[in-house]
């Protein structure tokens, strides 16, 4: 679970039965050219079906980016060691 402005937002599980070799293989090799883990690329994938149409996410838009650029992890972290984690305050207009 994750917390968010002292809001818990729950994560459901999915198991996958009776995967033909082949597809798992497929997404062994999909995940491992973007970098993911297959969970992961699997993740992704059922995120990109079924969000709505021309609805970009911020975060696969930066994930992309950062492909495109040829990022190593070792890179990648450098951008989470600097990242503020501090929650952010909701606004108050009085």
């Amino acid at each position: 679970m994750h917390r968010m402005h002292d809001e818990t937002v729950k994560m459901a599980m999915l198991t996958i039965r009776n995967l033909p070799a082949e597809v798992h293989r497929a997404l062994r090799m999909r995940a491992a050219q973007h970098g993911h883990s297959m969970e992961a690329e699997v993740r992704e994938i059922l995120e990109a079906t079924v969000a709505p149409e021309g609805r970009v996410k911020l975060g696969s838009l930066l994930a992309d980016i950062g492909r495109r650029a040829k990022l190593t992890n070792e890179e990648f972290e450098v951008f989470e060691q600097v990242r503020d984690k501090t929650p952010a305050r909701p606004v108050n207009f009085e």
